[in-house]
């Protein structure tokens, strides 16, 4: 047996012939056509062909023990041969072994003696043939492959698929679109596709044209909307989208339309239910404000139309969070509940009631035409609160505070009738809650001195020129000046003076307060180096607002100001209320430490009138402690006040914290708190709070300053 491996084809023939110079001579002459393996064994020939699986086999018929024909019959019945194609070598006119030859499945013959040449093209032609059947197989396993891939595919996805020929018959539907239409595949197959899907509008249940029949007339894809129903079979109902296209062939013929849709009735309620939930209070079903600005947008139009008026009235709780913190917020929940269903008995067409907030109503009235109407309702919104709420097998009475706006009177457009009833509430509230509070010109004159106010505060802060003040503090013991603090100032338009309390708060709450409590720390950073250098050391008071604990940039905002003055740390103080201590408790204690772990000095302010705890003292690095103004007026008037200096002074000393006294504007008061040994005080009775310029004159220039005060020496700490 000898192989010779051909180097052009992977193609294999196996000759078999038990004359070896048949043998050598088929080799030598098809070599250069495939790998050729001889054998001249018919049993060892059936071993080979298993294992090498030729394209060709070539067979002598006459051969010993096993003739051609049996060893063709066995190389056929064999699966792993069966495809091989079989060759005999015949004599020539041998017609009756060509026959039986034929009918075993043989495909050709090499007649004997063997002529090279013609045996060559033979056994070449033979070898394309199996070529092009091997790349047919192929192809055909491809599409194969490639139709069930299709198929798993199209029966797998979410979506329903339909598809139909040129004539409109359903050729194709997946295991989605026939759950949703209700047909089977072998009763839809072949039906119109009318027949089969059921469209109308989810509106009017007006029949549509069907999307397979427009994609076939005008030859584009169609895209329906979401208001297309799909009604099954067995009559159940499916919102559905869908889009359909043509199916063309190679040529650009149009030979059918594919639509493919999806179930989007979940989607719709899903929707449906989140605009209810976007719109509606979750307690109470009621409108909330996003529903209540789009209705009140629809009945503003309609009123200026009809020239009659439109109020709205903002009802608000009085001291509903004590009651929701006392019984808990279940049964906070079910006062709301409770008091809704009571104004709801109010509305009809031309009453909407909205639930705004926590504790907060708004009525809309529309088409007023009598103010007194309006008088009416608040006066049934007022009644129906008071009436005693059972919670838990106990009553409880509530109040409500009444804000109205009027449109046209007071307001142009929907948000400034809120945001005016909004106003008056909160005026009502500020007059002693329980009560009824309309819009009015001196509100609005508030709101534009305050509008007018933050436009100077924001153009103060942008132009650098926020003013600050120093009061200065003296040590009670000694009468020496012992300390200022700056008190910021903003200068108005026609040069008067804004009072704090007019825009700190204003600052607060639009976020401007830690820009301006930059640029007064900067100021008075700045100022305490330029005394220091007049050869004053003077430490400087700086108030801190709760709010720039807030900041993340708040201590090296401190350290910039000290380093880019060159002032000492220690001549720098920084004052704190209580309130401030408790906005961030854990913040605010570890910004404390390390400004203080820094040498900076931290005052407590206006102690005693915030929360008082002793408790928290122990917390924070506390440096200096200051009696409230409150206490200090008020000693001579009161006892319980002057009880308070007293208890503040011993335990400042018991904390070993420097104690001043804040407000002293007598004498009395001084000879008190010396007598009770605080150890430092402020107020008009040394200096009201002067300009910087002011009071360096007074205080840094003057080359010997007598003391506001005597001394005491008697008096020692």
């Amino acid at each position: 047996m000898r192989h010779s491996q051909g180097t052009t084809t992977p193609q294999t023939i196996l000759i078999v012939d038990d004359q070896q110079e048949n043998l050598i001579l088929l080799e030598a002459g098809l070599q250069d056509l495939a790998t050729i393996i001889t054998c001249h064994d018919p049993q060892q020939a059936l071993l080979l062909a298993n294992q090498h699986k030729p394209d060709i086999a070539i067979l002598d018929v006459e051969m010993p023990h096993i003739n051609g024909f049996t060893l063709c019959q066995k190389i056929k019945a064999n699966p792993a041969t069966q495809h091989t194609s079989v060759m005999f070598i015949t004599s020539h006119n041998d017609f009756e072994n060509e026959s039986k030859a034929l009918a075993l499945g043989a495909i050709d013959f090499i007649g004997r003696p063997i002529n090279l040449n013609v045996c060559r093209m033979r056994v070449s032609n033979h070898l394309q043939i199996k070529a092009q059947e091997s790349l047919l197989a192929d192809a055909y396993s491809a599409l194969q492959k490639e139709k069930e891939h299709l198929h798993v595919t199209l029966n797998s996805i979410g979506d329903a698929v339909i598809t139909t020929d040129q004539y409109e018959r359903v050729t194709f539907i997946n295991p989605v679109a026939q759950r949703l239409t209700g047909w089977s595949a072998s009763e839809a197959i072949g039906q119109p596709v009318n027949a089969v899907l059921q469209l109308s509008d989810s509106s009017t249940n007006a029949p549509v044209p069907n999307p397979v029949s427009l994609s076939l007339r005008e030859d584009r894809v169609i895209s329906s909307t979401c208001n297309t129903k799909l009604t099954s079979r067995n009559s159940r109902e499916y919102r559905v989208e869908d889009t359909t296209s043509p199916i063309k062939n190679a040529l650009g013929q149009c030979i059918g339309a594919a639509m493919v849709f999806q179930d989007i009735t979940e989607s719709i309620a899903m929707a449906t239910q989140m605009s209810h939930l976007a719109n509606h209070d979750q307690l109470t079903g009621l409108p909330n404000r996003l529903l209540l600005h789009d209705r009140l947008c629809q009945a503003i139009a309609r009123n200026s139309k009809a020239a009659t008026k439109l109020a709205v009235l903002i009802v608000d709780l009085d001291n509903f969070k004590y009651l929701n913190d006392t019984l808990g917020h279940q049964a906070g929940d079910q006062v709301i509940l409770l008091l809704s269903e009571r104004l709801h008995s109010l509305c009809d067409s031309t009453i909407t009631l909205c639930r705004i907030g926590g504790d907060e109503f708004a009525l809309m009235l529309s088409d007023v035409d009598a103010s007194s109407y309006i008088d009416t309702i608040a006066g049934q919104v007022a009644e129906l609160v008071a009436r005693p709420v059972p919670v838990d097998g106990q009553e409880y009475s509530l109040t409500v505070s009444v804000g109205i706006s009027v449109f046209p009177d007071d307001a142009t457009n929907e948000k400034e009738l809120v945001h005016h009833a909004d106003t008056a509430m909160y005026r009502a509230k500020s007059a002693g809650r329980n009560c009824v509070c309309y819009y009015s010109d001196e509100i609005q004159n508030a709101i534009n001195n305050r509008f007018h106010i933050g436009n100077v505060l924001k153009r103060a802060l942008e132009e650098d020129n926020l003013e600050v003040f120093y009061q200065p503090k003296f040590d009670l013991v000694t009468g020496e000046l012992s300390g200022a603090e700056g008190l910021v100032r903003l200068r108005n338009c026609d040069g008067s003076i804004i009072p704090p309390d007019q825009f700190i708060a204003l600052a607060e709450e639009s976020g401007l307060i830690h820009q301006l409590g930059d640029q007064v720390l900067r100021k008075c950073c700045a100022a305490a180096r330029r005394w220091q250098l007049m050869g004053k050391e003077i430490k400087v008071a700086v108030n801190i607002a709760a709010q720039q604990f807030s900041n993340s940039r708040f201590y090296d905002s401190v350290i910039d100001a000290l380093q880019n003055t060159r002032l000492p740390a220690r001549l720098l103080e920084l004052e704190v209320t209580e309130s401030a201590l408790m906005h961030d408790f854990e913040q605010t204690q570890i910004v404390l430490q390390r400004l203080s772990q820094f040498g900076i000095t931290i005052a407590l302010d206006d102690f005693g009138t915030g929360y008082s705890s002793l408790s928290y003292l122990r917390f924070f690095p506390l440096d200096v402690l200051k009696v409230d103004r409150s206490f200090v007026k008020d000693m001579h008037s009161d006892n319980q006040a002057e009880n308070i200096v007293c208890a503040i002074i011993h335990l400042a000393q018991s904390m070993q914290l420097t104690l001043v006294a804040e407000g002293i504007e007598t004498r009395a008061q001084l000879d008190t708190l010396r007598e009770y040994r605080c150890d430092e005080g402020q107020g008009y009775f040394f200096s009201r709070p002067l300009p910087e310029s002011e009071f360096e004159t007074s205080f840094i220039q003057a080359a010997t300053v007598s003391p506001p005060l005597p001394t005491c020496q008697a008096l020692s700490r």
